[in-house]
């Protein structure tokens, strides 16, 4: 009994360590796409994003490589930006941008694997977004997309469709409390629909965490052709992924596992890349934009992140970049809590999650229909017996009134 605590213990450690890596980039990632939801004109995103050539598409690439290198904050924004008129093609390569091209997820691995993995992923995510952009009508139709743009809107976790923000300048809106109401109760929101889906995934991740090396091991072939070794490693690879990612930062220290622990080149790279579509993330995919359009993109980033992994690993290859020195140990792999930079950034993240919540429940009332926070100012208020409620959107007054349509007062 008392190794069976001990372990769970350690599982539940490992989690909260997975989880300190990346509060801060998390925090972040979902202010960015609050702000975004609250204050960015849907006309200006149009313009830039809108359409499926190379230009917009270099648009959000660009965007999303300054942006935030969590998956989970990186898909929050795309469903933002997507919502606001810019293509699936870059909306999704926004994403890949944002969980590929940081600069904080290439020292990462620069630190914990060497530089050669920190190209890799640079030159990877390009090659996912370049090939993601290509092949993306294979596998989704304009109908099928514009249906998903639909849900997206219909899904929207602020309800809060007619921002204050979206008509001040930017430096109205920095000065404003009604325009930073907007951005609070929008970054709300969203921690409201994800976070049982963030905590599930950290969990997984600290309790997978804990398998030893002899378990990584006998998932690799090592008795095989070179090319063979590495087309089974970049299908397994994404597989433990799905079981075991938190962050695209979180898991670069399961990468290091895997790296240790006898995957290819290609196989560290194809479960980096997949980050996208564990199952965490497809089950947010299908609130988003519903199954039909989630199952298609996860088909599509899977295959994209394959190819792009195999072309890595044969372009590397071909100029002698592929590590060939001692591997990490597992002792290498997990950190602690500690005063640094990282322990700097979790304070300030949790500064800006506290006071963002704590501007909801100042300014803030409780929707009785969907249970979000909405701005008293800008709620559209009901009596009913006496008693005033407040509704996100003419969609849930309306919801509201027709359960109790017998008792509402003229």
């Amino acid at each position: 009994m008392g190794d069976l605590i001990g372990t769970v213990a350690e599982g539940f450690e490992q989690s909260f360590l997975m989880a300190y890596e990346v509060w801060w980039a998390l925090v972040l990632g979902f202010a960015i796409s609050a702000i975004v939801q609250a204050w960015v004109p849907r006309e200006r995103v149009e313009a830039r994003l809108s359409g499926g050539g190379p230009k917009p598409v270099a648009w959000a690439t660009g965007l999303g490589a300054a942006s935030s290198s969590c998956s989970y904050a990186a898909i929050a924004i795309a469903k933002s930006l997507f919502q606001k008129g810019a293509s699936a093609a870059s909306a999704l390569a926004f994403q890949f941008a944002s969980t590929n091209l940081v600069w904080e997820l290439g020292l990462v691995l620069w630190v914990l694997l060497g530089w050669q993995f920190t190209l890799a992923e640079y030159v990877g995510g390009i090659v996912m977004i370049v090939l993601m952009a290509a092949t993306l009508r294979l596998f989704v139709s304009p109908r099928l997309e514009e249906q998903a743009r639909r849900h997206a809107q219909d899904a929207d976790t602020g309800h809060q469709h007619h921002m204050a923000g979206e008509r001040l300048g930017w430096r109205e809106r920095l000065t404003s409390a009604s325009a930073w109401s907007d951005v609070a109760h929008n970054f709300r929101g969203d921690w409201q629909m994800l976070w049982k889906e963030i905590s599930i995934g950290f969990l997984l991740a600290g309790f997978i965490g804990l398998l030893g090396d002899d378990f990584f091991n006998s998932l690799f072939i090592s008795d095989a052709p070179g090319w063979l070794n590495a087309v089974e490693n970049v299908i397994i690879g994404p597989l433990i992924a799905v079981l075991s990612f938190v962050c695209s930062i979180g898991n670069i220290p399961l990468a290091a596992v895997l790296w240790s622990g006898g995957i290819s080149f290609a196989g560290v790279m194809a479960f980096i890349f997949a980050d996208l579509i564990v199952l965490p993330i497809i089950a947010i995919y299908r609130k988003y934009y519903g199954w039909a359009f989630a199952l298609r993109i996860t088909a599509l980033m899977l295959v994209t992140m394959i190819v792009a992994a195999l072309a890595v690993d044969g372009l590397f290859s071909a100029f002698g970049l592929i590590p060939t020195g001692p591997r990490p140990s597992r002792e290498d792999i997990f950190g602690s809590v500690q005063l640094d930079y990282k322990l700097v950034l979790n304070v300030l993240a949790t500064v800006l999650f506290v006071a963002l919540f704590w501007l909801t429940s100042r300014r803030g009332v409780t929707d009785p229909v969907c249970g979000m926070k909405v701005d008293r100012a800008k709620a559209i208020r009901k009596e009913f017996d006496g008693e005033a409620f407040y509704f996100c959107s003419e969609h849930c007054l309306r919801t509201f009134e027709d359960e109790n349509s017998t008792s509402i007062a003229p």
